[in-house]
């Protein structure tokens, strides 16, 4: 774990002391070393139960993917925020690098950590950098709202789960996870202490109902904060759960019912808010409730086939929309819009741009082979065999998704090109390069899918 931890804080002083002229090179290249260097877990997927041990951190095979996507990130992040940031001060622009950097120590912690203590405290330290990014380089006005949601949902949900917490390590005298089989019987099984710990995770995935506060950071966010939070903080949620079920469950199967049903409802309302949405950042969102809806569903439903299909959408989705959120963001650096009637046609300007967007229109819609149609394909199976109506809101949900995916692509890339938007900055290498690595991890997971599935079997 320290071949990882120790080069991530060496990143903060380099931020600091580094010549400005090389500070975005730099931090790139030692980001991106990291991000390789964390490939190296991957060896440790074939082993059963937790490697990598520490005194407080581990490792096992649901927090390895999630893990090397949250490493992977971070000089993905960087590169997409040069343009952004270059009008802004040098003190500014070291302080943004140092909370991205913050962020993926934090996640890092959270991801690895064996004690749901500390595990708690590293999920709500995520919160603080998130929240900067969002309310200091955000683009409107309504940023200051944006975090205002952000604060309050986090904060009032996570609430109870400190209180369930304590309370079992009051009764058991451990909250780690590592001799989970030793206090589990001593543990009081409440269907109250359950909600109280699956609250928290339910907000941040988000579940349909407790959702508002996602749009609104979303669109409000710069692309940095867009991409985290689609990519890691959601997965927060869902490996929350995953590890908390292992010691908590509801006296009742019955009191997953509405939650399940919140989800599949879920899936067919945002499918169908984004059929109908113009703002091309607020449509992504929106989509990922729609899929965040899925993997809720999946783990909700306590099996190890739902559990296997949940990380695998996770994956899966948290880089397909980090990098649909990167080509919106391309977008708008050249428009100045997010109104996608007025960006529409830029497939005669940006031909290769509009590959990028194809494909990743594709994989939002669950095209096989890739990894998105494998999560959601397991889920679907998983939940029909758990009940026969859910094939009717999952299909349909699949259906809608497909139809607002191939919307959002022909909006923005067919069709006429307006005469306002002609004189426009060609894109550059840097660009492509960026996209090109949210995509390769996704065609090499079709190849080794056993990276991301192999601790549910």
């Amino acid at each position: 774990m320290m071949k990882i931890l120790a080069p991530t804080f060496m990143l903060i002083p380099l931020t600091w002391l580094s010549n400005f002229p090389h500070l975005w090179r730099s931090t790139l290249s030692y980001s991106f070393i990291i991000s390789i260097l964390s490939l190296t877990w991957i060896k440790n997927m074939s082993e059963t139960g937790w490697t990598s041990l520490g005194l407080y951190t581990a490792t096992d095979t649901l927090s390895t993917p999630l893990l090397i996507l949250t490493c992977w990130l971070l000089p993905l992040m960087i590169l997409a925020s040069q343009n952004h940031m270059k009008t802004e001060s040098h003190t500014r622009q070291r302080l943004y690098i140092t909370l991205l950097i913050l962020l993926q120590l934090f996640l890092i912690f959270a991801f690895s950590s064996t004690e749901l203590i500390m595990f708690y405290i590293m999920f709500e330290a995520t919160l603080i950098p998130t929240l900067i990014i969002i309310t200091r380089w955000g683009n409107q006005l309504e940023r200051l709202s944006a975090g205002t949601y952000l604060l309050f949902y986090t904060l009032i949900s996570s609430l109870p789960l400190l209180v369930a917490l304590l309370m079992i390590q009051t009764k058991t005298g451990s909250l780690s996870l590592t001799s989970t089989q030793f206090y589990y019987p001593l543990i009081p099984q409440h269907n109250f202490l359950w909600l109280a710990c699956f609250m928290a995770f339910l907000v941040k995935m988000p579940l349909y109902g407790l959702h508002l506060w996602l749009p609104k950071a979303h669109v409000e966010a710069p692309i940095a904060g867009s991409m985290i939070l689609a990519a890691v903080l959601l997965k927060l949620g869902g490996y929350g759960m995953m590890r908390i079920s292992t010691i908590v469950e509801p006296i009742s199967n019955k009191m997953t019912y509405p939650f399940i049903t919140l989800a599949l409802w879920g899936i067919i309302m945002t499918g169908l808010v984004c059929l109908q949405q113009m703002d091309l950042k607020s449509l992504i969102a929106y989509s990922s409730v729609g899929h965040m809806g899925l993997v809720v569903g999946g783990i909700m439903t306590q099996t190890s086939w739902g559990y296997s299909g949940a990380l695998i959408l996770m994956i899966a989705h948290g880089l397909t929309s980090s990098a649909l959120f990167c080509l919106a963001n391309i977008n708008y650096e050249r428009t100045h819009s997010r109104i996608m009637y007025l960006t529409r046609g830029l497939q005669v300007i940006f031909p290769l741009m509009a590959i990028w967007w194809l494909s990743f229109t594709l994989a939002n819609l669950a095209l096989p082979p890739l990894p998105n149609m494998m999560g959601e394909l397991t889920i679907i199976v998983c939940m029909f065999n758990w009940s026969w109506w859910t094939i009717i809101f999952t299909g349909a949900g699949t259906l809608i998704t497909a139809a607002y995916s191939l919307h959002m692509f022909s909006t923005t890339q067919r069709g006429t090109l307006p005469p306002h938007i002609t004189p426009l900055v060609p894109t550059n290498t840097k660009e492509h390069l960026l996209i090109t690595l949210h995509l390769l991890p996704l065609l090499l997971l079709i190849l080794k899918p056993e990276i991301i599935t192999c601790w549910f079997y």
